[in-house]
């Protein structure tokens, strides 16, 4: 390409020019998440404290990368210093991948004087041009706007002045059609949509000035615990067969109160089934590099037909960005795990985002494969898109398999509305 360009410019003015308008267009082709973390083995992402993960936090940013964050617009979102930033471009959003029903969300926010700028909760990528179609926490200065910071845009004004060129952390709260909102600790919103809006994405806004944000990161709310830590009442064992007889998988619950999995080929199934949900489990491996899965949307009965979120803490030659078998998080035969965060014979988290075509995984609190579905349907997700409701699985995949699970816990992600 650079040859190319050199035998038809006329001069230096020209080729430079020309350099720059492909550099920008090779970026806005080249996904941010991928271009920072290529090569880097050292990469790690900002972590969660273990009180944040047992209370069910996750990272929407990693600190590091927009991985998990998609512009809907032309605008120039970057990661400096630990923080997303941008101040010019058009007037759109950086929204997330998953979209999202009940939760408490948590982040920093910097604007500079005169900014306009917004929290979008449960927004199409691009919000349209009335009100009832998404929320948004305004970011604007006192008499600029008719909604200052803080203010839940056409529903309820902030109380107080909050405009300041320092780091100000937003906690902002929508559990069903009750929305509160927090800034530095004090709370400025809390009002009840009677309609509520059932899910969408969470999106950064760019519109006028300079706006930065960092340490973003959100708690599910209304997930229902589905196993009692006492015995094994609502799941049942599914056994595969070898000739006539069946395998030996083995299945208890253990003194501490978790679900043990032992040997196989074998399935733990749920008795219920969900469709968009969000799950969160805590997991244990008790061997080296154990091969295991969550399975979902899977037809009630059949075994290891529903798409799976693997287990499998193995990776190649000591880079944690090269998981081996899928590695865990990563969507079994869809897409590989970004990064092998968890450790053999150490507890540790999973959350999974499911709605619609689209299927996210965090471990440990950071996000490690973002998946579509963009098969034709079909009646195994093995085969193809499985957009129906279905049920959880855990797999005893061979006579090594010694796994753990625990604080089990599942939400519907409802209907847009």
């Amino acid at each position: 390409m650079t040859r190319r360009i050199s035998l038809f410019a006329t001069s230096a003015i020209l080729r430079a020019t020309l350099a720059a308008v492909v550099l920008a267009a090779i970026a806005l082709v080249i996904p941010p998440a991928v271009a920072a973390e290529d090569g880097d083995e050292s990469w790690q992402g900002d972590t969660l404290t273990e009180e944040e993960l047992d209370a069910g936090w996750i990272r929407l940013f990693d600190g590091r990368t927009l991985y998990g964050w998609k512009a809907a617009s032309e605008v120039d979102w970057r990661v400096i210093d630990g923080t997303i930033r941008a101040d010019q471009g058009e007037v759109g959003l950086l929204h997330t991948t998953s979209q999202w029903g009940d939760f408490q969300l948590k982040l920093d926010v910097r604007s500079a004087p005169g900014t306009n700028s917004g929290i979008f909760l449960r927004t199409p990528p691009r919000p349209p041009h009335k009100p009832g179609r998404y929320y948004e926490v305004n970011i604007a200065d006192q008499g600029t706007n008719d909604f200052p910071t803080g203010s839940l845009v056409h529903r309820q004004r902030a109380e107080g002045t909050h405009d300041s060129a320092d780091w100000q952390t937003f906690d902002i709260t929508a559990d069903g059609g009750r929305f509160r909102v927090a800034i530095d600790g004090r709370e400025v919103v809390d009002t009840t949509d009677p309609r509520p809006l059932g899910r969408g994405y969470i999106g950064l806004q760019f519109r006028q000035g300079r706006i930065e944000f960092r340490d973003i990161k959100l708690r599910p709310l209304n997930l229902e615990t589905i196993f009692n830590g006492e015995d094994l009442g609502g799941w049942q064992v599914i056994e595969k067969f070898r000739g006539e007889k069946p395998t030996a998988m083995e299945v208890d619950v253990t003194d501490e109160g978790a679900i043990r999995v032992t040997n196989g080929p074998g399935t733990l199934e749920s008795k219920g089934q969900w469709k968009d949900f969000v799950a969160q489990l805590e997991i244990y491996s008790a061997g080296d590099e154990l091969n295991s899965g969550v399975f979902f949307r899977t037809r009630p009965g059949e075994d290891w037909a529903g798409y799976e979120s693997q287990i499998h803490n193995g990776y190649t030659d000591g880079d944690r960005n090269e998981p081996s078998n899928w590695g865990t998080g990563g969507i079994f035969r869809r897409q590989q795990a970004r990064r092998i965060v968890a450790d053999d014979h150490e507890w540790f988290h999973k959350t999974i985002n499911v709605t619609d075509r689209h299927i996210a995984v965090w471990v440990n609190g950071i996000q490690v494969s973002d998946f579509t579905d963009r098969r034709p349907p079909a009646d195994n997700a093995r085969q193809g898109l499985y957009d129906k409701a279905g049920t959880i699985q855990f797999q005893g995949h061979d006579p090594t398999t010694d796994l753990r699970f625990r604080d089990i816990r599942v939400g519907e992600v409802p209907e847009r509305g």
